[in-house]
C-alpha cells in the first residue's frame, strides 16, 4: 500500500480504452499481479474500495473538464506529448499543474529526479517533468561518484525490458526499422536520450557521456551497465562502500545496494529508483569503474511520480 494513499486522491482518469477493459487490466496485471483492493465500475466511474473515480474518454485536451473536477495536478502518462504547448491545453481546461511521466522539452519549468534535485520544486511551477526511468536510475549514482571521485567521462548501456511500442511478431513501426522486429525473438538496439538527460541535469558533465540502449525479451525490470573514468584512484571496496552508505543514509528508499546473486526478476515491483549490484562492480587501472544498476522501469518510476507529486502539492500554489 502506498504511503500516499491517505494524502493523494485520484479524481479522474482520461483513458481512450473502454471502462470494461480499464477495469479488467487494473484487476489483472501480468507483470505485477492481481490488484489488492475491491474494484468495480459503472458507466462513468471506477470504484476502488470507497474511492469513486470519474472515467473520461476524450482525445482533445481542451474539452476535458479539469476545472469542473477541481484537478490540482494532472499526471500526463500517455507518452505521446512532452512539450509545454500541449501541456498548456490541460491548464486552459482547468488543471492547476501538470507532471509529465517522461523527459520533456526544455521550456518546461523543471525536470526533477527525486533524490537528486527535488529541492528545485517551486509553488510557482505549472509544468514539470519526472525525467525517465533510466535517468532516475543513474543520475543519483553519478552524483555520488562525481562528488567523491570526480567523473571525467563515461558510457552507459541500458539493457531494457520490452515496451509497448514493440510488436509480438514482425510488424510496421513508423520511425524505427529495428522496432519492426519481434520483441520476443531479438535483442534490439534503439536510440536513447539518456545522455541528453545527464547533460540537462548535471551541466558539469555535459558532453562527457554517451549512451546505448538495448531492448531484450523480458516483460519488466531493466539494468544499466555503467562505465566511467574518474579523476582519483579508487577500489571496488571504496565504490561499493559509497553506494552502501548512500542507500542506508540520504537515499534510503530510493537507492538500493546488494551483493546477493540476483537475476532481474528479483526486482519486479521494487519501489526504488536504482539498486547497485555490488557483486558486479569492477575496477581497471584504478580509475575505470564498471557497475550494474538494476531498476523496475515501471514500479520504481511510478513511485517517483508519486514522490514528486506529493512534494509539489505540499507547496502552496500561487
Amino acid at each position: 500500500s502506498s504511503p500516499y494513499r491517505s494524502k493523494l486522491s485520484i479524481v479522474a482518469i482520461n483513458e481512450l480504452a473502454d471502462i470494461q477493459t480499464l477495469t479488467y487490466l487494473t484487476r489483472y496485471d501480468t507483470t505485477h499481479g492481481r490488484f489488492p483492493y475491491p474494484l468495480t465500475h459503472d458507466e462513468d466511474h471506477l470504484f476502488i474500495g470507497d474511492d469513486k473515480i470519474r472515467i473520461l474518454n476524450e482525445s482533445k485536451a481542451d474539452l476535458l473538464p479539469w476545472k469542473e473536477l477541481d484537478v490540482d495536478l494532472l499526471l500526463e502518462c500517455s507518452g505521446s506529448f512532452s512539450d509545454r504547448k500541449t501541456a498548456e491545453h490541460h491548464l486552459y481546461s482547468g488543471a492547476k499543474r501538470l507532471l509529465f511521466s517522461q523527459p520533456a522539452s526544455p521550456e518546461v519549468d523543471a525536470t526533477i529526479v527525486y533524490g537528486f534535485n527535488e529541492h528545485l520544486l517551486k509553488s510557482s511551477h505549472t509544468v514539470i517533468s519526472n525525467a525517465s526511468c533510466t535517468t532516475n536510475c543513474i543520475v543519483p549514482v553519478l552524483h555520488i561518484l562525481d562528488q567523491e571521485l570526480g567523473i571525467k567521462n563515461g558510457v552507459t548501456t541500458t539493457i531494457h525490458s520490452a515496451m509497448n511500442d514493440q510488436p509480438i511478431i514482425d510488424s510496421y513501426h513508423h520511425t524505427n526499422l529495428r522496432l519492426t522486429r519481434s520483441a520476443l525473438q531479438s535483442i534490439i538496439p534503439v536510440d536513447t536520450d539518456l545522455a541528453k538527460g545527464i547533460d540537462r541535469l548535471m551541466p558539469k558533465l555535459a558532453g562527457r557521456f554517451d549512451c546505448l540502449h538495448l531492448r531484450v525479451p523480458t516483460i519488466n525490470v531493466s539494468v544499466i551497465d555503467l562505465s566511467i573514468n574518474v579523476k582519483r584512484d579508487t577500489t571496488i571496496n571504496q565504490v561499493n562502500r559509497l553506494m552502501k552508505d548512500a542507500s542506508c543514509g540520504p537515499l534510503n528508499g530510493l537507492l538500493g545496494y546488494t551483493e546477493e546473486p540476483h537475476a532481474s526478476v528479483d526486482f519486479n515491483t521494487d519501489p526504488r529508483s536504482s539498486i547497485v549490484d555490488g557483486s558486479q562492480t569492477k575496477i581497471c587501472s584504478h580509475k575505470l569503474i564498471k557497475m550494474l544498476c538494476w531498476f523496475d522501469n515501471e514500479w520504481g518510476y511510478a513511485n517517483r511520480m508519486l514522490d514528486v507529486a506529493h512534494d509539489w502539492l505540499s507547496l502552496k500554489h500561487i
